[in-house]
């Protein structure tokens, strides 16, 4: 055999940034200090230990670890032999993409839909090709930052109506005149519930189209999960529905829902869509199982219900204002970015690891920890939680947070 010679290793070098990207980094540095983070960061506190109780995920129905999920892929790992890594835009006929596509439509109960690599790119491609700068993007005021982004690379104005208001929509729709309304079927914040009838008639009444975002309804809401577009019957009524596929389907991918004729349209015309390699056959394999699982677990949505009713019930009793919300996602809204520190870490203390949210993700002051409940979570879970959250209410000085109440038992 011929000899070979080992690999050079690369020189390191270090690069000096421009003035301005170095004094961005910075300006970090500055808020962190003026939030009196002290030496701490805000998002990185302790490192989960053995028994931690993990409520950061966004895999509520627990697919991430299902074993036959798991084999199928695997086994399409193993099989794949010749793919073709190029955009979706240059996919025609039937292909297995094609035919995922239209298997997630009937899940949902659309006409047709289209996979994109993200629950981002699908709304920031889908708005980037409907919207306009003649026609304007309302937005919900808490409506995911993808929607909004989507709304500047459309060159769209983005207009804000209050959360949940739908009359609020329909004065700014007077004012302004006919565009996209986009909202979330479930808030990621807060796990707050979109009235969504209501928008529906707004976008009917002023010729407007309507995207709602499923993405965190999409799996554990609806018939066979099918999301809360389906469960209101407001299918024929909902132009767009999208969805991050990295939630209950747990895999990393987008999907738009699409009447028939617009996939050719969005394939030519969605930057995300023409620059973006599509799925592999492996991740379509993902999929395909996932939704079939999907279909029949009513059993663990009824538990995930369950799960985020009486955990909301003893917050509140225990005087934290969860009254914002009603679903999976339960936000403890500390405000200030100090006391929010203060929450993750008595709840780390206490082996309990949530997501913190602050701006961006939420206004200024308005910060909070994020848990997130999941169907695998056991009767200990839950009260082991409660017990937390009740003997750690004068350590996070719960008396001084916005909506708070005195505990019923005091």
């Amino acid at each position: 055999m011929p000899e070979t010679n080992p690999p050079q290793s690369v020189q390191i070098v270090q690069t000096q940034l421009p003035d301005f990207v170095q004094a961005r980094i910075e300006s970090l540095s500055v808020r962190c200090a003026n939030q009196h983070w002290g030496d701490q960061h805000l998002l990185h506190g302790a490192t989960p230990g053995p028994d931690a109780l993990h409520l950061s995920s966004n895999d509520y129905l627990c697919l991430a670890t299902e074993p036959p999920l798991i084999e199928a892929h695997a086994r399409a790992v193993l099989q794949t032999r010749h793919q073709l890594l190029m955009s979706a835009a240059f996919l025609h006929g039937d292909t297995p993409m094609s035919r995922l596509e239209q298997r997630l439509a009937h899940f949902i109960g659309a006409q047709d839909s289209i996979l994109c690599q993200s629950g981002w790119v699908a709304n920031v491609g889908l708005l980037q090709a409907i919207a306009n700068k003649d026609i304007p993007v309302y937005l919900d005021i808490q409506a995911h930052m993808s929607l909004w982004q989507g709304a500047q690379a459309a060159g769209a104005r983005p207009i804000a109506f209050a959360h949940n208001d739908a009359a609020h929509a329909q004065r700014q729709i007077m004012k302004n005149g006919r565009g996209v309304i986009a909202v979330d079927a479930i808030y990621s914040t807060n796990g707050s519930r979109c009235p969504l009838e209501d928008f529906a008639e707004v976008a009917q009444r002023h010729n407007c189209a309507l995207v709602v975002d499923e993405s965190h309804s999409l799996g554990t809401h609806g018939p066979q999960g099918a999301g809360l577009v389906a469960q209101h019957r407001l299918s024929d009524r909902v132009h767009f529905q999208t969805a991050s596929l990295a939630k209950a389907f747990a895999g990393r991918a987008g999907l738009i829902t699409c009447p028939v004729g617009f996939k050719d349209y969005f394939a030519m015309e969605s930057y995300p869509a023409i620059f973006s390699s599509s799925l592999l056959d492996h991740e379509l394999t993902w999929f395909e199982e996932a939704a079939d699982f999907l279909q029949h677990a009513d059993e663990r949505r009824s538990r995930l219900h369950a799960i985020s009713h009486r955990v909301r019930t003893a917050l509140a009793e225990l005087g934290y204002d969860v009254s914002a919300g009603t679903e999976q996602i339960i936000a403890l809204e500390s405000g200030l970015e100090s006391r929010t520190l203060r929450l993750r870490d008595a709840l780390q203390t206490r082996g309990i690891f949530g997501s913190v949210f602050c701006a961006p993700a939420t206004g200024l002051n308005r910060s909070l920890m994020r848990l997130t409940m999941n169907c695998g979570l056991t009767d200990e879970d839950i009260d082991r939680l409660i017990g937390a959250c009740s003997e750690m209410r004068d350590d996070v000085r719960l008396d001084l947070w916005r909506g708070y109440s005195p505990a019923r038992s005091e």
